[in-house]
């Protein structure tokens, strides 16, 4: 099982949609995310646009890298160059350039949902673990 780790500053948005995308995409993968700084609550935008996607985080919560069971990861996935991540022994580190959609309105939402879509899927059958449709 192949496990990877999607980080970003509040867990409430990118890392977010990668997690829900990637279980949603993959098979035998295992996913998590977390932020560096979590948020109080996954933004009801971000909770909106996955829904409209056919996908529900309504029960998500953020959470940081020491609320994880463990940081055994195969690879780490971060959003961007602003997030401060613990170094993962044994885990490849992929460096994601995503826009934070915070605060940005329903549309930057939208956009920033399908950059990650895209992301998730190309790692996915970059990885031979995207699952056929």
């Amino acid at each position: 099982m192949t496990r990877i780790l999607f980080a970003c500053v509040g867990n409430s948005c990118r890392s977010q949609m990668a997690e829900a995308f990637c279980r949603e995409l993959g098979r035998d993968v295992e996913c998590a995310s977390a932020g560096s700084k979590p948020a109080a609550e996954v933004q009801p935008d971000t909770i909106a646009v996955m829904k409209e996607a056919g996908i529900d985080i309504s029960g998500a919560r953020p959470g940081g890298f020491k609320d994880l069971p463990d940081l055994k990861y195969d690879y780490l996935v971060t959003m961007g160059c602003e997030v401060v991540c613990p170094f993962l022994p044994g885990a490849t580190e992929i460096r994601w350039e995503i826009p934070d959609p915070f605060g940005k309105g329903i549309a930057e939402y939208r956009r920033v949902r399908e950059i990650v879509r895209g992301e998730v899927a190309g790692l996915l059958e970059q990885l031979g673990l995207l699952r056929d449709h």
